[in-house]
């Protein structure tokens, strides 16, 4: 297997879980992505619409720091896809690859006890201590999780998961598959934040050929695209139809559950969501009278309302059943902390549910901040959780920016700030507050999603 993008991304992805207790950053994913492929930090700042001086001079520096620190080498946008390739290769002559110890969502909880046993588990690497290394944290939804794995066991079924970001959609369906029984059923999990937008997604046939490429790789199948693949004669999506249908699904007896994550992501790409959306309906009308098509179970999974236009007979986004993810309960935020190994008590919880709701990503860096400094209480955490120096600051800083880019979501989310009450918003605006996580909707109406959004941008948001 040559070292890829994909397992560059997934190395550096390990060494920080490892070394700092947290997972890469969306921006720290773009910025490994747009070295790799030579861009400036201009360029990498433009294409994502954040602002230059924040990637050259803020995160890429500390990107190559934290990568630095994970790697016990000087790292450096110029080295670093040689830094992580010795990682990588040191992995498979260890005989321990990325996914084997990190396809669960493992979340180390004390840091010094697990990298001893991770250390041991590198020499052993077919030790049953990994079962007590790992600590999976994840609250669990019983009613909706217990639907979508009823629903993934029907034949050739389609499944739609929606939530803002950072609402753990990604946790959720990885739950309910390894629910599945293993010998049973394939799965897959591809998420379009892997695609180069500048390259895959300017075309049908280069997109069409990057999605079925990377699932024939998580099968762990050799690439026959091109016994399989003819573009001038029978066309992109025809070829694609028919890698599926004589190559990837009859490679075994079992289901193949495919799950395709962030794919809101093509939702400002006409030229290729009309075509891939219409294809993905036409299997699952397949389904209904073709035998092999009843073997795909496709999960679509987005951030956002489908506000984009697909002919009513086209499109996935009205058939099937459709989830939608909530915020934690009072109940499932006290678990959250227990899971954490936190007590903490039930003014503390109400204290911090006012100021995040029941957001799962703000919680859990509020607890795993608890967690890895104990010595500083949740009542102080709370206390600067608006401001600069606070927990937040990296997430709220990220939202700044975004909106900064785009004055009117600014002006619209500014709307939104200094109301008491529900407002109505022009429904593209609200459904793009929404996606990033900033609103939630009351009927038609939007309204701040936590009280931290309200205070942080009520005073940055006085000249928008």
């Amino acid at each position: 297997m040559n070292f890829s993008l994909d397992e560059a991304i997934k190395v550096a992805n390990q060494s920080v879980n490892y070394k700092l207790n947290r997972n890469l950053t969306d921006v720290e994913i773009i910025i490994l992505k747009g070295a790799w492929q030579r861009q400036g930090y201009d360029e990498i700042a433009a294409q994502h619409q954040y602002a230059t001086s924040y990637i050259s001079q803020d995160a890429a520096p500390k990107l190559w720091k934290i990568l630095s620190d994970s790697l016990d080498e000087k790292v450096k946008k110029s080295n670093f896809k040689e830094a992580l390739k010795r990682k990588w290769e040191k992995q498979k002559i260890d005989g321990v690859k990325t996914q084997d110890i990190f396809s669960e969502n493992i979340i180390f909880t004390d840091n010094l006890d697990n990298k001893i046993k991770l250390n041991l588990l590198i020499q052993n690497p077919n030790s049953e201590s990994l079962n007590h290394l790992k600590t999976n944290i994840y609250v669990r939804r019983p009613e909706i999780e217990k639907i979508c794995y009823e629903t993934i066991l029907q034949p050739g079924s389609l499944i739609r998961i929606k939530a803002p970001a950072f609402m753990g959609k990604t946790s959720f369906i990885t739950q309910v598959i390894t629910q599945l029984p293993k010998q049973d059923y394939r799965d897959v999990i591809l998420s379009f934040e892997l695609a180069d937008r500048n390259t895959h997604f300017t075309q049908l046939n280069k997109f069409l050929r990057w999605f079925s490429s990377n699932i024939s790789r998580e099968l762990g199948l050799p690439n026959e695209l091109d016994e399989y693949w003819d573009e001038e004669g029978m066309g992109a999506k025809v070829s694609c139809t028919t890698y599926f249908e004589k190559y990837l699904l009859v490679a075994a007896d079992t289901p193949l559950v495919l799950c395709l994550d962030n794919v809101d992501l093509l939702f400002p790409y006409p030229e290729i969501y009309e075509d891939f959306f219409g294809l993905l309906r036409s299997w699952y009308e397949k389904a209904r009278s073709r035998q092999i098509w009843k073997k795909l179970r496709l999960v679509l999974i987005h951030s956002t309302d489908v506000y984009i236009r697909l002919n009513i007979n086209q499109s996935p986004f009205n058939v099937g059943l459709p989830l939608e993810l909530s915020e934690f309960t009072r109940e499932q935020v006290q678990d959250f902390a227990q899971q954490h190994q936190l007590n903490l008590d039930t003014t503390v919880i109400g204290s911090l549910i006012k100021l995040v709701g029941g957001h799962p990503y703000l919680l859990e860096i509020a607890f795993s901040h608890c967690k890895t400094y104990p010595d500083i209480s949740l009542e102080q955490i709370l206390t600067e959780g608006t401001t600069e120096a606070g927990i937040y600051a990296h997430h709220l800083r990220e939202h700044w920016l975004n909106l900064q880019q785009h004055s009117e979501l600014a002006t619209a989310f500014k709307k939104v700030v200094n109301s008491t009450s529900p407002v109505l918003l022009e429904p593209i605006l609200a459904y793009q507050l929404q996606s990033m996580g900033l609103v939630k909707f009351s009927g038609n109406l939007v309204e701040i999603r936590c009280h931290l959004y309200r205070q942080y941008f009520r005073i940055r948001l006085l000249d928008a």
